[in-house]
C-alpha cells in the first residue's frame, strides 16, 4: 500500500481518522484516549505494513520483541551501575540490528563482489528486501543508542515500543524520526482542529508534490536516460539529470510532507526532513537541507565514534560518507556517490566558512548547482558502465550539441517544468510571512489555502484513477 493511492486516500486513512476521532469523542479520560488511539494506530500500522509484505510483517514484529528486551536488559543494568554488562548489550545489540540490514540488503551485493576474487564461486542470495527495513532499523538503533547515552529513558511499555516504530505514516520511507521526538507523545497528546488542518494541508502538498510533478517528471528523465546514452546531447544531458534532480526532490520531499502531515492529524510532531535543498549556496548547507533526519543520524551516531582507539576528522568524516551512500543501496554507484558529496564537503571545510563567504555568490551558486546535478547522475545509473557513458556526455558533444528531441521535449512540458522549478522555492513560507503582516493578506491566505488543497486533491486523484502502481523512490531503500 502506497500513500498515493486511491484505496489509502479515500478508505484506509479516512477510516483510521474516523477511528481516532470517534475515541476522542467518546472516551472522556485524557489518558484511555491516548492509549486508544495508539491501539488504533498499531492496529492499522500492522495492516498498512501487512498489505505490501505479509511475510515479512513477522521480521518487523521479531526486531520490535528483541529490541523491546534488549533496552529492558540495558535498563537493569544501568541501574545496578554494571558498565561492563551495559556494554556488551549495547554491543549485542548493534550486531544484531546492523546484521539483520546486511543479510537482507547487502548479501549478495558482498557475496557478488566477493565471486570477483579468484578460487571463490559463491552462490548469490536472492531475498526480497523487506520494505521499510533501513528507516525502521535506524530509528531502533537511534532509541537502543540513546538509551546508552542516557538521553531517553527506556520505554517498558511494550505497546508504546511497537507504535514508534511501526507507525505507519513514517514507517516504510521516513523521515528517520528519534524516540526523543515523540517520547512524551506516545502518551500525552491532543489533536487539535488548527494542527489537524496543518497536517492535512501538508498531506495534500506532498500528495500533489508526488503525483503531479515527480511523476510527470519521471516519464521525461525515462525518455532520456532509458535509452542508448552514446546518442545523448550535451544539453540533452544536462537537462535530463536536472529534470531527474527535480524528480528524486519532489518524490522524497513528497513523501516526507505527506508523513509530517499525518503526523499532525495524529497529534505526532516529527521533525523537518527536506527544507528547500536547492537554494542552498554550498554543498554543505545543501546536505543541511538534504534528507536531515539522516544527515543528522550519521552526524550524532556515525561521526564522532573513535577509530582505532582515537576520535579522528577526517576518518570519521569518510565513515560517515560512505555509509551515507552504501545506505542508499547496495551498488557501488551509491558508494561512489557518497564518496562524492564527501569529498566535496571535505574541501568546503579545508577552505573554511569565511572563505568560502566571500567568493561571490552568483559563483557559490553555479559551482553548487553543477556539482548536486553531476551527483544525481551518478545516483541515477547503477550500470558502471552506463555511468561512464553519463560522465562522458556531460563534457564531450558525442551526440551534438542540441537536437529537435530536446526542443520538443521542452515545449512539450514547458508548464510542468516551470512549475517544478517554481515548486523548489519556498512560497507556503513566502505567503505565511506576507499574511503576518498584512491583515487583508492574512484572510485572503486563510480563504485560498482550502480551496488549493481541494483542487491539488481532485488534480492528484484524477490523475490516480487510470495510473498505474509508482511507489516512492525510497521504498527501495
Amino acid at each position: 500500500m502506497v500513500f498515493s493511492s486511491l484505496f489509502f486516500l479515500y478508505l484506509f486513512l479516512p477510516v483510521c481518522l474516523l477511528c481516532c476521532g470517534l475515541f476522542s469523542v467518546f472516551t472522556k479520560n485524557p489518558r484511555r484516549r491516548v492509549e486508544a488511539q495508539n491501539t488504533v494506530l498499531i492496529l492499522f500500522s500492522l495492516i498498512f505494513y501487512a498489505w505490501g509484505e505479509p511475510s515479512y510483517i513477522i521480521l518487523l514484529l521479531a526486531s520490535v520483541l528483541v529490541n523491546y528486551l534488549l533496552g529492558l536488559c540495558m535498563g537493569r543494568c544501568k541501574q545496578k551501575a554494571n558498565e561492563k554488562s551495559t556494554k556488551v548489550v549495547m554491543i549485542f545489540t548493534l550486531i544484531f540490528n546492523i546484521g539483520l540490514l546486511v543479510v537482507f540488503k547487502y548479501s549478495g551485493f558482498l557475496v557478488e563482489n566477493l565471486n570477483l576474487l579468484p578460487m571463490i564461486d559463491l552462490p548469490v542470495p536472492k531475498l526480497r528486501l523487506p520494505i521499510g527495513i533501513s528507516f525502521y532499523t535506524f530509528q531502533i538503533l537511534s532509541y537502543q543508542i540513546d538509551l546508552y547515552w542516557d538521553k531517553v529513558e527506556q520505554q517498558r511499555n511494550p505497546l508504546h515500543f511497537l507504535l514508534y516504530i511501526s507507525m505507519f505514516p513514517q514507517l516504510v520511507a521516513g523521515p528517520i524520526v528519534r524516540y526523543s521526538t515523540i517520547a512524551a507523545e506516545i502518551t500525552d497528546r491532543r489533536i487539535t482542529l488548527t494542527e489537524f488542518s496543518a497536517g492535512l494541508n501538508r498531506f495534500v502538498i506532498g500528495l500533489a508534490k508526488k503525483v503531479i510533478l515527480s511523476n510527470h517528471l519521471s516519464v521525461i528523465v525515462e525518455d532520456f536516460f532509458g535509452g542508448d546514452l552514446s546518442q545523448l546531447t550535451l544539453l540533452g544531458t544536462w537537462y535530463a539529470v536536472a529534470v531527474y534532480a527535480m524528480q528524486v526532490y519532489f518524490d522524497f520531499s513528497g513523501y516526507s510532507d505527506m508523513a509530517i502531515g499525518m503526523g499532525l492529524m495524529f497529534g505526532f510532531h516529527f521533525d523537518e526532513n527536506f527544507r528547500h535543498p536547492f537554494l542552498c549556496k554550498d554543498i554543505s548547507e545543501f546536505w543541511q537541507r538534504w534528507h536531515i533526519s539522516l544527515g543528522t543520524f550519521f552526524r550524532d551516531y556515525l561521526l564522532y565514534i573513535p577509530i582505532f582507539g582515537k576520535r579522528r576528522k577526517y576518518g570519521g568524516l569518510f565513515l560517515v560518507w560512505f555509509c551515507t551512500g552504501l545506505w542508499h543501496g547496495a551498488s557501488w554507484n551509491f558508494v561512489l556517490w557518497g564518496l562524492y558529496f564527501g569529498l566535496f564537503t571535505f574541501m568546503e571545510q579545508a577552505i573554511g566558512k569565511k572563505r568560502m563567504k566571500r567568493i561571490p555568490l552568483v559563483i557559490r551558486h553555479i559551482y553548487s548547482k553543477l556539482v548536486i546535478l553531476v551527483g544525481f547522475g551518478i545516483f541515477y545509473f547503477e550500470s558502471l558502465p552506463r555511468l561512464g557513458t553519463f560522465f562522458k556526455a556531460l563534457v564531450i558533444p558525442t551526440g551534438g550539441f542540441a537536437d529537435q528531441y530536446l526542443r520538443l521535449s521542452v515545449q512539450n512540458h514547458l508548464w510542468l517544468l516551470l512549475t517544478a522549478v517554481i515548486c523548489c522555492f519556498p512560497l507556503v513560507e513566502w505567503f505565511k510571512k506576507l499574511a503576518g503582516k498584512n491583515v487583508g493578506a492574512a484572510y485572503l491566505f486563510g480563504a485560498l489555502t482550502p480551496v488549493c488543497n481541494l483542487v491539488l486533491l481532485i488534480v492528484s486523484s484524477v490523475l490516480l484513477v487510470d495510473a498505474t502502481n509508482n511507489p516512492f523512490l525510497y521504498f527501495r531503500f
